[in-house]
C-alpha cells in the first residue's frame, strides 16, 4: 500500500488574508498522518477548536508530494529566484 503522509500544522497569522505566522516559533505541530481522512480529521478539529480567533489557520502539508523524486518539478517547488 503507498503511503500518502500529510502534515498538519498551524498557528496565528499576521492577517487573516495572508498565510504567514506572526510568530514561527510558535506554530502548532499537530502531527503526521498516513492519509488525507485522517489528516483531514485532525485538521477540522483543531480549526474548530481556534474559529473564535480570526487570525489562526491550520494546514494540511502533502508531504508525500516532497518525497517525489522521480518527479523534476512538483506543485511544491519554489516558485523564481
Amino acid at each position: 500500500m503507498t503511503q500518502r503522509l500529510h502534515l498538519v500544522f498551524g498557528g496565528e497569522l499576521v492577517d487573516p488574508t495572508k498565510n504567514a505566522f506572526k510568530d514561527v516559533n510558535d506554530i502548532h505541530i499537530v502531527g503526521m498522518f498516513p492519509d488525507y481522512a485522517s489528516a483531514f480529521d485532525a485538521w477540522k478539529s483543531e480549526a474548530q477548536r481556534t474559529v473564535d480567533n480570526a487570525h489562526m489557520r491550520y494546514f494540511i502539508a502533502h508531504i508525500h508530494r516532497l518525497r517525489d523524486e522521480g518527479t523534476e518539478a512538483s506543485p511544491t517547488e519554489e516558485l523564481g529566484d
